[in-house]
């Protein structure tokens, strides 16, 4: 069992790295005609990931931390879709779309608040820019359970949609409440049956420790319900507290939620009873079967991790499009505006929606992937490393060595001239193992309101 008094003084705000550098980094010193110089020179042989953002939510879910609109109205929907098609050809006008896409994902917001109709005209759309999607692309949906029927799923399932991620959360009643997502188990039961009806290799759910009143009993039992829909694949995330982003967040009770030695004891629980029932532990928070692609590319050493979060697809060019949207190059992240006035009004005078976004130089790119292997694959292979980047590891990273010692000398992880690697449960502490590899930390470490806690 874990020291929970040990492991409790490590919680500190830290990012969760989808990124390196992460967001808060990300600039308008970066322009917008250097961005679409990287989308022009991509390398035509590098395959694409697409993500698109379907910003809608009929309600507020406290607990959120995405970019939503909230509204019941039609006319927005519609509207939103018309600037993804203008956008969409802004697009194709600056990137080869003929490349190969090995990956696509709708993210929101609740994607299926489009009705099916209007799922298959943006699908049709993307696919008449994207004709090669390859044999096998992951293309996959966020789905909240509340809001999807069999019409829907059809749709999405004659589209090739293969992996769906059900938001489950927790199954309490009274956690359900205090967040503002009352969520039936039968709800979700049924829209589990509808994914495996129509043929959705894989189903995740997504769980969130760390909720108001939640307790390790309650979280047993939403744990126990969660096992017999039977899926693929859970994402178990400590829930990011941070208010001051979040205007929703500033709606649940402080007090009401658990302190870091009930957390620790829930994700410990939650390790224990998913690997006795056949799950293995994948990165920082994803469980899987051993069956599971996810399991392969660890074992190979070969997981990478992206906004999205853990994905055997590596070695992709990620296009964001819509509100909000992320895309990632070899040396650089772009962000388009969060706003929707000012979304539209990019799109309005003939430019793609991008506000933001940062070029990596040639030491972001270094501490970037040793950061990424270390959350992908708990560990780090050092002569890759130096191979790669012709550095030597312990020069250019002697102050990092020096302040993983500590976590060495609590078993945390093990450090020789070849790998670094985390013992199990140093695989909790992910975040903070990968901290001292950040350079741009300090400029952070004085503000407690920054990033989420990471225990």
């Amino acid at each position: 069992m874990l020291d929970f008094a040990k492991f409790t003084k490590y919680s500190k705000p830290g990012p969760r790295y989808t990124s390196y550098p992460t967001a808060l980094e990300f600039s308008d010193s970066y322009e917008y005609d250097e961005y679409i110089k990287k989308l022009e020179s991509q390398d035509p042989s590098r395959p694409l990931s697409l993500y698109f953002h379907l910003p809608f939510c009929k309600n507020a879910c406290y607990f959120c931390g995405c970019n939503v609109v909230f509204t019941s109205k039609e006319d927005k929907m519609l509207r939103y879709m018309e600037y993804l098609k203008r956008e969409l050809k802004i697009l194709s006008t600056h990137l080869d779309c003929n490349r190969k896409v090995i990956q696509m994902h709708f993210g929101g917001g609740t994607p299926t608040f489009f009705s099916a109709a209007q799922l298959k005209e943006i699908i049709e759309e993307i696919k008449s820019y994207f004709p090669n999607f390859v044999d096998g692309a992951e293309i996959s949906c966020e789905i909240d359970p509340r809001h999807i029927n069999e019409d829907q799923m059809k749709v999405m399932s004659e589209a090739g949609f293969n992996r769906v991620s059900f938001g489950l959360q927790d199954f309490n009643e009274k956690v359900q409440i205090a967040v503002h997502r009352v969520q039936p188990y039968s709800i979700t039961k049924d829209a589990m049956d509808l994914a495996r009806k129509y043929n959705m290799h894989s189903v995740n759910v997504d769980l969130i420790y760390g909720l108001p009143y939640q307790t390790l009993e309650t979280f047993k039992e939403t744990l126990a319900l969660s096992l017999t829909l039977n899926p693929d694949r859970f994402a178990v995330f400590n829930y990011a507290h941070v208010p001051w982003l979040k205007k929703t967040m500033r709606k649940i009770d402080e007090t009401t939620l658990p302190l870091p030695d009930e957390k620790l004891q829930i994700m410990q629980y939650t390790i224990d009873f998913l690997t006795t029932h056949g799950y293995k532990m994948i990165g920082m928070d994803h469980f899987a079967k051993p069956e599971d692609e996810l399991f392969k590319a660890i074992k190979k050493g070969e997981l990478h991790r992206n906004f999205q979060g853990y994905t055997t697809k590596g070695g992709a060019d990620l296009i964001g499009v819509g509100l909000t949207s992320i895309g990632e190059g070899v040396d650089y992240y772009a962000q388009n505006f969060k706003d929707m006035k000012e979304y539209e009004a990019a799109i309005e005078a003939g430019k793609l929606p991008f506000e933001r976004g940062v070029l990596l130089n040639e030491d972001d790119q270094i501490r970037q992937y040793v950061i990424m292997e270390l959350m992908s694959n708990f560990k780090l292979d050092i002569k890759r490393f130096e191979k790669l980047f012709n550095v030597e590891f312990k020069t250019y990273f002697a102050d990092a060595i020096e302040a993983l010692r500590p976590f060495a000398e609590e078993d945390l992880l093990t450090m020789d001239d070849k790998h670094i690697e985390c013992s199990q449960t140093g695989t909790l502490l992910i975040r903070n193992i990968a901290m001292p590899f950040d350079a741009y930390m300090k400029h952070h470490a004085s503000s407690k309101k920054t990033f989420s806690k990471t225990v």
